[in-house]
């Protein structure tokens, strides 16, 4: 079974959980970073928020799919957006929370950062999911 409490005496978190706790009956899934790239490496939406946070949901919906997983088993993540305001990572986080992302809520963080690996990249998902 796996628990996602809101804590009681805590700000209610905006789509996602305080903690997240899994019985060990589970296998767990470490996902990589989910990178705005088509298969066949070419960088999806230059310059475009939007497009390239849908990219990468995309991509990490098709790798929790090849482990057995799928959105609704994702139990953490962390969002990077290449972003120095804050309406630019909560663009991101909606759009990621739109497509069921944090349905149900999971445990998360959202970081505004100043570069990510690869050139004109704005969004990376990285997850960690239950395998039911």
């Amino acid at each position: 079974m796996i628990h996602r409490p809101t804590v009681a005496g805590l700000f209610p978190p905006p789509g996602y959980a305080h903690a997240v706790v899994v019985e060990p009956s589970h296998h767990l899934a470490f996902m990589a970073g989910a990178v705005p790239l088509d298969g066949g490496g070419g960088l999806v939406g230059a310059g475009d928020l939007v497009a390239q946070t849908r990219q990468a949901l995309t991509n990490l919906r098709t790798a929790l799919r090849a482990v057995g997983s799928d959105l609704s088993q994702v139990l953490s993540s962390t969002v990077y957006v290449v972003a120095s305001t804050s309406e630019d990572l909560g663009r991101a986080w909606g759009i990621a929370c739109d497509s069921g992302f944090a349905s149900p809520p999971h445990a998360s963080t959202l970081l505004g950062v100043a570069c990510l690996g690869y050139p004109d990249q704005l969004v990376e998902i990285s997850a960690m999911a239950a395998i039911p």
